[in-house]
């Protein structure tokens, strides 16, 4: 069967990267494609390059046989072509409906119809098995609904080619399984699919074959993925063998360091409680919505509390900010990088310096500026950012990249106590997420508490020496390291009666 989609020795090139060095694969209707490769290696730029959001800067992108070559983002859209990124393009204070008809919007007597738009989404919603309202706006919608809106807006474009980056990354339980379901509709349909993820056992289940990239060159295309087993997969990824990605250390903990007792909110009625030891990793895991992420901004004092204490080496803590908290020694990497975690607009070196600059405000602005340009170049080192220098824009770094210098951030603050990581490798490669367990690992052996929430039951599991686990706003259990499985996390996170299904 002819190719319906061919990458034919494409190249992009920015300051001081090559993104794309003589990229050529191709793919077939009724396909799914999956990409691997670590962050940076060029995955998104070539999605972007289909998208019409980068011009090639040689090589030719043909679609049915045809030399393509988009000035925008329309043109690609015009042709065929729909792109769900992993960095969500939505208007959040647009509704679901107009974000998904974008540009489209029906109209009468010459004024936008929004109750037809309404309509025609409620539609299609309901045939992909979202419960969603047409007339919310995006703001009020959590990631993983904004991320469903996105992939709903690019099955009523009715593309025949259609690149999913990242898609189960937000995503619940529930959500993935109607995203698969979908994917193998599209194939079945005849549509050409591009499928990246870092989450293998999701290429294993979707893709018919996959194409590995590594330093913006292709490294090879496996043509039929179920033949490749996972360790290949992995090595022509990173350039070498992990053999244990996890790279858990065993170690002796401190006195208990820090002690909650009681937290609650508007959000979080029931009273929660939990304590955990100097040099522990403590594992956070539980279904979206389980009310995680919300009990640590209350431990943070990004909400308001109704009640409880928080104790940090048996004294006190009245965090009623972020700004209290940092003060005391609490840091939170959120689970957000572009909106909540990044300075976009800003270099690295300034996004690393902008928390402790504080520290050295009596400094003369030079001696300051050139402790800041070592501190930068220091966690560069330290933490192996991948940066042409510390002045690029943050930005322009991969995802992985990103949370290493949000990391930096916080590891630059003296005094550093409580380490809270919010879904710290979303959207990050096994290479990458590898080195942030390393730095988890080193920050926990200087004594520090160190909680990690995740989705990824299999990455709590290794990383933590103890995991609590949420259900429906409050802890339903807690299993030490010995005790801990899949069988026995999954119980305490799903529903009473509930079928325990293997975790995502």
């Amino acid at each position: 069967m002819m190719a319906l989609l061919q990458f034919d020795n494409i190249s992009k090139h920015f300051p001081g990267v090559k993104a794309l060095n003589g990229v050529s694969f191709e793919a077939r209707p009724g396909q799914v494609m999956g990409l691997l490769g670590e962050n940076g290696a060029g995955k998104s730029t070539l999605l972007k390059i289909l998208g019409g959001q980068y011009k090639p800067d040689g090589g030719r992108l043909l679609i049915d046989g045809q030399a393509r070559h988009f000035a925008s983002a329309g043109d690609a859209i015009a042709a065929g072509v729909a792109i769900i990124h992993q960095e969500l393009q939505y208007v959040s204070e647009l509704t679901v409906a107009e974000n998904v008809l974008l540009g489209r919007l029906p109209t009468r007597f010459g004024l936008v119809d929004h109750k037809a738009a309404r309509r025609q989404v409620a539609a299609q919603l309901a045939a992909i098995g979202v419960d969603l309202d047409p007339a919310a706006r995006l703001s009020d919608l959590s990631i993983a609904q904004r991320q469903m809106v996105e992939i709903c807006k690019a099955v009523m474009q009715d593309a025949k080619v259609i690149a999913f980056d990242e898609p189960t990354s937000s995503l619940s339980h529930r959500e993935t399984e109607i995203l698969f379901r979908l994917v193998k509709r599209l194939r079945a349909e005849g549509r050409t699919l591009i499928y990246i993820s870092h989450r293998l056992e999701e290429l294993y289940a979707l893709c018919d074959a996959c194409t590995i990239f590594r330093d913006g060159r292709k490294i090879t295309t496996h043509d039929v993925m179920a033949d490749v087993p996972r360790e290949r997969l992995i090595a022509d990824m990173v350039g070498r063998e992990l053999q244990d990605i996890y790279d858990y250390r065993s170690r002796g903990h401190g006195p208990v360091r820090l002690d909650v007792r009681g937290l609650h909110s508007k959000r979080l009625p029931e009273p929660l409680s939990f304590a955990m030891r100097g040099g522990e990793v403590l594992g956070f895991f539980g279904l979206v919505g389980a009310g995680r992420s919300e009990l640590m901004r209350l431990l943070y004092g990004a909400d308001a509390r109704r009640g409880g204490e928080v104790w940090l080496d048996g004294q006190p803590v009245a965090a009623r900010s972020p700004a209290d908290a940092i003060a005391a020694g609490i840091v939170l990497c959120p689970e957000d990088r572009k909106e909540q975690g990044i300075l976009a607009q800003s270099s690295v070196a300034e996004n690393i310096n902008v928390s402790c600059r504080r520290h050295g405000l009596a400094a003369g602005v030079f001696l300051r500026h050139g402790q800041e340009a070592q501190r930068a170049d220091d966690f560069i080192k330290k933490l192996r950012i991948k940066t042409p220098s510390r002045e690029q824009e943050i930005r322009l770094l991969s995802g992985g990249n990103q949370q290493k210098v949000i990391l930096a951030r916080w590891l630059a603050e003296p005094g550093l106590k409580v380490l809270i990581l919010d879904e710290p490798t979303r959207g990050i490669d096994v290479g990458a997420k590898n080195e942030i367990y390393r730095i988890i690992h080193d920050v926990a052996a200087s004594g520090c508490c160190v909680i990690v929430i995740s989705s990824e039951l299999p990455e709590v599991l290794g990383i933590a020496d103890r995991v609590i686990v949420m259900r429906d706003g409050r802890i339903s259990g807690e299993l030490d390291r010995a005790h801990a499985s899949e069988t026995a996390a999954l119980a305490l996170a799903l529903p009473d009666g509930a079928p325990a299904a293997p975790a995502h």
